[in-house]
């Protein structure tokens, strides 16, 4: 059961740290993949945790699968709710199929059809909205109300927090300390919960969060000392068009990450060619948001160990063949 006051107070490593014995036989331990081409190209010694790899394709499993788990049970039986673009909801509907609960997901109507498709086929309900147009937070918390469901947000919540770091706290079991930890950043999420495990398993590192050049809250939240709020971003990175970081969240990046950089549609383009052609990965922009900032030099790295996540590979074949065309 969920720690109430754990709740109320935010997530510490001791809530990762239980998460990844929670989620122990259920989320892949995902392997850390090298390239020699990479560190050539940045003079570092990178080491990537391929979270593309993970079931439901996403980092987003290992907080799906910790937040229901941590439910009490008659919350379980009546059954969960959340809203998601694509990797969260199809995290929550696995999730929730494997733990026997009912899954409700609110997803936008422009939403990648293969994660549509694919949070159905895991046995979710579906209801849409038009993501420029409507709240999708308002939405859930209305169908939650009326349903009696828990309510899974994607980033900013305890027990969702403390999942996501546990991909951090493996990557630092097998590599030992490094001195950069670079995560994706959209709500925040992944990268509060991996700034939780960097600060008490190698307190000497700098971690970073990466954004899309045309989603900056982050970046200004964090420089600003506040949540700053912006429309929904337009860019090919559909998994971080949030438009804040989280009342959790912010409080962690702001304490333990160093900086928040952004990369451009451009730039994560090139990555995700990068992946394909030198390493034979499928990775989606979003999932290419750290390695971007890396490989196009926006770190200076030489002879630094540096740990970046692919926090995903769920992107229609389509599309990405089209856009690693060129």
């Amino acid at each position: 059961m969920s720690d109430v006051a754990t709740t109320a107070r935010g997530p510490s490593y001791g809530d990762v740290a239980r998460a990844a014995e929670r989620i122990r036989g259920a989320a892949h331990r995902t392997p850390v993949l090298t390239s020699r081409t990479a560190d050539a190209r940045t003079g570092g010694q990178l080491f990537f945790k391929a979270e593309n790899l993970q079931r439901a394709g996403a980092f987003k499993f290992r907080g799906a699968y910790n937040a229901i788990a941590a439910l009490p049970e008659d919350a379980r039986r009546r059954g969960v709710i959340a809203y998601s673009s694509g990797n969260h909801a199809q995290a929550i509907a696995l999730a929730a199929r494997l733990l026997g609960v009912p899954a409700t997901i609110v997803m936008p109507l422009d939403a990648p059809a293969m994660k549509v498709a694919a949070t159905r086929d895991y046995g979710a309900e579906i209801v849409t909205y038009d993501r420029y147009t409507q709240d999708r937070e308002a939405l859930g918390r209305a169908i939650a109300a009326e349903r009696s469901l828990s309510l899974i947000p994607p980033y900013d919540h305890p027990d969702v927090i403390a999942g996501q770091g546990t991909l951090a706290l493996e990557l630092i079991e097998e590599t030992g300390p490094l001195d950069i930890l670079v995560t994706c950043l959209g709500g925040g999420g992944q990268l509060a919960g991996c700034a939780l495990a960097a600060a008490e398993l190698m307190p000497r590192a700098r971690v970073y969060g990466v954004e899309p050049e045309a989603g900056n809250d982050g970046q200004r939240s964090f420089r600003e000392g506040r949540i700053v709020r912006i429309p929904v971003p337009q860019t090919i990175a559909d998994g971080a068009q949030t438009t804040h970081l989280g009342d959790h969240t912010f409080p962690i990046i702001a304490r333990h990450v160093t900086d928040v950089l952004t990369v451009s549609d451009a730039q994560l383009v090139e990555t995700m060619r990068f992946f394909a052609e030198r390493m034979k990965l499928v990775v989606e922009p979003t999932g290419c948001l750290a390695a971007a900032s890396v490989l196009g030099g926006l770190l200076d790295v030489r002879d630094l160990r540096v740990g970046i996540v692919i926090s995903g590979g769920n992107v229609d074949l389509a599309s990405f063949a089209r856009l690693v065309a060129g």
